[in-house]
């Protein structure tokens, strides 16, 4: 079973202990062992990963390779690469094979990385939990009685499971942090317009943003280091001077301030949870940390301004699916509208259904500005709610979830599961950057994530800060026992 961290393997690699193809065929043997029960891989193709890798091994042997050369990775089923099916986990793109490469998927492909396939996620990113899939809902590794978390909880799973060294996830409201805390590994949201959203099959078009989960903080500025940068093919990409993600990994805490905000210290996260978030204030204030209080007054109003606005967006996103163009379509039809509305209804889960129908609603004619356009303007809100603590602190810490993961099927309430997002949303409102990492186990053995966010463009402290609580704990090192 590999156990190696992206940079374990880039080592290995540059140093010629192993080539990329056994690396690969590590992964793929391991992948075959674990994955049915696990469901976290839904598309494997063991002829083009092999190839990748050969053509890895050449790059390696020619002596024009980069640090990432050979080392596998997979990817959330959101992202679209030439020649891979990217199916978003529905129904209605079950036979999409995609005829061009998602930005950052390139960007890692230049550097010689290696595809090990498509792993599980919500359909079209819409959940938190990773049960709503066409193909079938993930396990946790740690205990597969348990959800991974959602919506990139495919990525979650096979990065803590040990089936891969790292994996891109999407994050529209939490959907890397949240079963990055789930699983026990370290996950990234960049701040909104830093990585390309081009060829990721969107959701919510002003929220979603690709980000790296990986087993550390290091492994996660090194994959944003090549994933981030300008793309003028996302009219939402921001044109800003490249920079080293990595460069803080080593930059002491002390003097550091760090926000703890009382609404997040309230009721609402359970004993495990509250205890993880202590363990990690202890490790801060050992390497000189200092904490202060904060508020974010607005947080209450983060998950209905979120479920608005996202729904609103995904009801246009959404809208293309028609059963013309690509995609599924109905057998039998009497009319173009029927066929519109039969392919619609078999080509998309519940959940999916839920949010086009809420979205639809709420841009309609005369709800648009009792709804849409208030939920706009609880957004401003929020996002100066953030900008006003980071007048007082650097970064701000707060638990990634309420709870440890949930059981598989105890999720049946949407409204439920919406309010389990409380701790993620708002920063995808303010477009700010953040990362879950491992704090500790619950009291039935399950992962727990600390949340550290930062205010814009601040993602090398948040990794700096990330990697220092690494070097001084063990829980990003462990790994379920399978």
């Amino acid at each position: 079973m590999p156990q190696y961290t992206l940079k374990q393997a880039s080592a290995l690699l540059q140093s010629k202990q192993i080539s990329a193809v056994e690396l690969a065929g590590e992964y793929l043997k391991a992948i075959a062992a674990h994955n049915p029960a696990l469901n976290a891989y839904i598309t494997l193709d063991e002829e083009k990963t092999l190839a990748e890798a050969r053509a890895a091994d050449a790059r390696i042997a020619a002596g024009s390779a980069t640090a990432l050369t050979g080392v596998p990775i997979a990817y959330k089923d959101i992202f679209c690469q030439t020649g891979w099916r990217s199916a978003c986990a529905s129904k209605m793109l079950d036979n999409f094979v995609s005829p061009y490469t998602a930005t950052v998927v390139q960007n890692l492909l230049d550097e010689g990385m290696v595809t090990l396939g498509r792993v599980n996620m919500d359909e079209f990113a819409m959940g938190s939990c990773n049960e709503n899939s066409y193909y079938g809902a993930t396990r946790n590794p740690w205990n597969t009685a348990h959800v991974p978390g959602g919506s990139s909880g495919g990525s979650a799973a096979a990065v803590a499971a040990r089936l891969a060294p790292a994996a891109l996830g999407s994050d529209t409201g939490g959907s890397i942090r949240q079963p990055a805390s789930h699983c026990g590994i370290t996950g990234l949201k960049p701040t909104y317009g830093t990585v390309s959203r081009f060829g990721m099959i969107a959701y919510a078009s002003s929220l979603d943003q690709a980000g790296p989960m990986a087993q550390t903080a290091e492994d996660c500025a090194i994959l944003l280091n090549t994933i981030a940068g300008f793309d003028e093919r996302d009219s939402t990409s921001i044109e800003r001077a490249k920079e080293d993600y990595t460069r803080d990994l080593n930059r002491p805490l002390k003097g550091l301030r760090i926000g703890l905000p009382k609404e997040y210290f309230a009721d609402g996260a359970d004993e495990g949870v509250q205890a993880a978030l202590q363990n990690t204030i202890a490790l801060l204030r050992e390497q000189g940390a200092q904490t202060v209080e904060v508020s974010l007054p607005q947080t209450a109003l983060s998950i209905p301004a979120y479920y608005v606005i996202a729904s609103a967006e995904a009801s246009t996103n959404l809208s293309r699916y028609d059963g013309v163009r690509y995609g599924h379509r109905a057998a039998q039809f009497a009319n173009l509208d029927e066929m519109y509305s039969r392919s619609r209804a078999e080509g998309f889960g519940s959940e999916v259904k839920r949010r086009i129908m809420i979205g639809t609603y709420v841009l309609s004619h005369g709800y648009y500005d009792a709804y849409y356009l208030k939920a706009q303007k609880l957004r401003r809100l929020v996002a100066q709610d953030f900008q006003t603590a980071f007048e007082q602190c650097d970064l701000i810490l707060a638990p990634a979830a309420p709870t440890a993961a949930p059981i598989i099927g105890s999720s049946s309430d949407p409204v439920q599961t919406y309010l389990s997002d409380i701790y993620t949303i708002a920063v995808n409102l303010a477009g700010l950057p953040a990362l879950s990492l491992p704090a500790g186990f619950a009291a039935n053995s399950l992962p727990i994530g600390a949340q550290l966010i930062g205010n814009h463009f601040t993602e090398a402290r948040l990794l700096g800060a990330a990697h220092q609580i690494q070097l001084a704990s063990d829980w990003h090192s462990q790994a379920p026992a399978l």
